[in-house]
């Protein structure tokens, strides 16, 4: 069995596992509902000393959604590209990268809504002759996988995205992948990790499969189901697409420069050096990864879909957050394409991304809030900084 030295995919999900010169200063704010406890100005002032004490995070935007508070705010400081230092503009789109896995996990719910599936359903009911085959011979048992351990990452499959694809994407970032390919090299990498729900074990797998699932029940490339059963257009999510499968909204501005430097990194150690400009982002784009849109409809669409405008029906809805125990008996904080974690110690539901995004739904506060830096080498610490500080400002 061929094995990773890094796993790919703990990388891309950020959320709470991690653990200079001129700068703009940009914000734009919808007043809902005004609120005199709420100092709007104090967000702009957490970006503005946040960047400043890590100037390398070359951007910064934020978005607060808190209709309770009467705020939906935008904000952002410093450079939308690293090279002609162009200002960042609060509005502009990013990759959310795995961000998406909650989109698919409501998509997938919403179907089992309509009465397509249930994510109690076996996987082999759904997938096509050729995935199946792929599966089975490589001794998965798909009567026994069901859609909720693709959707919680306890199905045991094995993980394509590691420090290999890694370097292989590095030789030659504009290569175009397809699903399929990536599907194969999750058998080649090794044979199934445990049974289902055996332990849960992160991997981009998981969701390609369950984006061929949408294909298969609505008969519709999956960007497109994902469009409409999430609601795009009653939601006015008007600035949120993917890239290179659909073409950008005309009003929408230009996507931002999302970067990875860092040096001797990985097994062989590689010096890296991305622009995601200079990337086929077709290597996190079926399911894993793929969506660009603005951190103001990133947060609200965290916000529609915890207030029941997305899922309507609140039993299926409830779903997103149960914990799907695995037989090992190890602790989890992830759910069905979302983390159950905490921020200032209040409950928070949420997704991470590769390329330094983040969203997360406080309940409490009945506020979401994303967070997008453009540099992701030492994100971690900079989006722990910037979601605790906001959080303070609103709980003022």
């Amino acid at each position: 069995m061929k094995r990773a030295y890094t796993n790919f995919t703990s990388l891309i999900m950020v959320a709470f596992l991690f653990g200079s010169g001129c700068q703009s200063k940009n914000q734009t704010t919808e007043t809902l509902q005004p609120d005199e406890k709420i100092n709007i100005a104090g967000f702009q002032s957490v970006l503005d000393s946040v960047y400043q004490s890590h100037p390398n995070s070359i951007g910064i935007m934020a978005h607060v959604e808190s209709p309770k508070h009467g705020i939906s705010w935008s904000g952002s400081v410093g450079y939308s590209d690293r090279i002609n230092k162009t200002p960042l503009h609060p509005d502009q789109p990013a990759l959310i990268a795995s961000s998406i896995k909650t989109y698919i996990s409501a998509t997938v719910l919403r179907l089992q809504e309509r009465g397509s599936l249930n994510i109690e359903d076996p996987i082999g009911n759904y997938l096509s002759s050729k995935t199946s085959q792929l599966l089975t011979g490589d001794g998965y048992d798909l009567t026994q996988i069901k859609i909720k351990h693709l959707l919680s990452h306890t199905s045991g499959i094995a993980d394509y995205g590691n420090a290999d694809y890694i370097e292989t994407i590095d030789k030659d970032p504009k290569y175009r992948w397809t699903r399929d390919e990536q599907l194969a090299l999750t058998v080649e990498v090794g044979d199934p990790l445990a049974d289902a729900q055996e332990l849960f074990s992160y991997t981009d797998a998981n969701y390609l499969l369950a984006t061929e699932i949408i294909e298969q029940v609505t008969q519709k490339p999956f960007y497109t189901a994902i469009r409409e059963l999430l609601k795009y257009n009653a939601l006015q999510l008007n600035n949120t697409w993917f890239p290179t499968l659909e073409d950008k909204p005309q009003q929408t501005q230009e996507r931002v420069h999302q970067y990875w430097n860092e040096k001797a990194w990985g097994p062989n150690k590689i010096d890296i050096a991305w622009d995601s400009y200079d990337h086929d982002i077709s290597w996190d784009l079926y399911g894993g990864g793929g969506i660009a849109t603005t951190m103001k409809e990133l947060a609200q669409f965290s916000h529609h879909l915890f207030n029941g405008k997305i899922i309507e029906d609140e039993d299926v809805l409830k779903l997103i957050t149960s914990d799907v125990t695995t037989r090992d008996g190890i602790e989890k904080n992830y759910r069905l394409g979302i983390s159950d974690s905490r921020i200032n110690e209040l409950q928070s539901f949420g997704h991470g991304g590769f390329w330094g995004t983040i969203v997360f739904y406080i309940p409490e506060l009945d506020a979401s809030i994303s967070v997008c830096v453009l540099e992701r080498n030492g994100k971690g610490k900079v989006i722990r900084l910037l979601l605790d500080q906001l959080t303070e400002e609103l709980t003022r």
